[in-house]
């Protein structure tokens, strides 16, 4: 699962922004690593003025991404840059084309530690994923079988 959260400046988005912002996010990992786009979630989290701190000293024009990712883990260099690279190209519409100023980090989490409906979620790839992804939801299987 790839969760973002997007802390943002109050309304500095609008809905329609989020939900732009959302599908090009949920984008990178349908397009790219063929995840099930339920994986993908992403919370909005508007700051009203004077609770973003950057230095010490109050920053109204900042916005800070915290990514965790759990159903792939990028393994090598290469997948990091290219992964950083995409991100934000995703978000430049909306942060840095507006004259935000910005920070994103990615943190991985082991896949053993994420239940999703209270299920084990399939192996990358599996055929049970690829079911998970054409439903758009978890099914319940046999953890053992896969």
């Amino acid at each position: 699962m790839p969760y973002w959260e997007i802390f943002t400046p109050e309304n500095a988005f609008t809905p329609a922004d989020k939900e732009q912002l959302s599908e090009a996010i949920t984008s990178i990992y349908v397009d790219y690593v063929n995840l099930p786009r339920f994986y993908v979630v992403v919370l909005f989290k508007d700051m009203p003025k004077e609770t973003m701190y950057v230095g010490g000293k109050a920053n109204n024009n900042f916005v800070r991404i915290r990514l965790d990712h759990i159903a792939r883990q990028m393994e090598t260099a290469e997948v990091r840059a290219l992964m950083m690279t995409v991100a934000e190209e995703k978000l430049a519409p909306f942060i840095k084309e507006r004259g935000y100023d910005w920070e994103i980090h990615i943190d991985e989490t082991p896949m053993d530690l994420w239940r999703t409906q209270g299920l084990v979620p399939p192996p990358p790839e599996s055929d049970m994923e690829k079911l998970w992804a054409k439903e758009n939801r978890p099914i319940p299987y046999d953890v053992a079988a896969s």
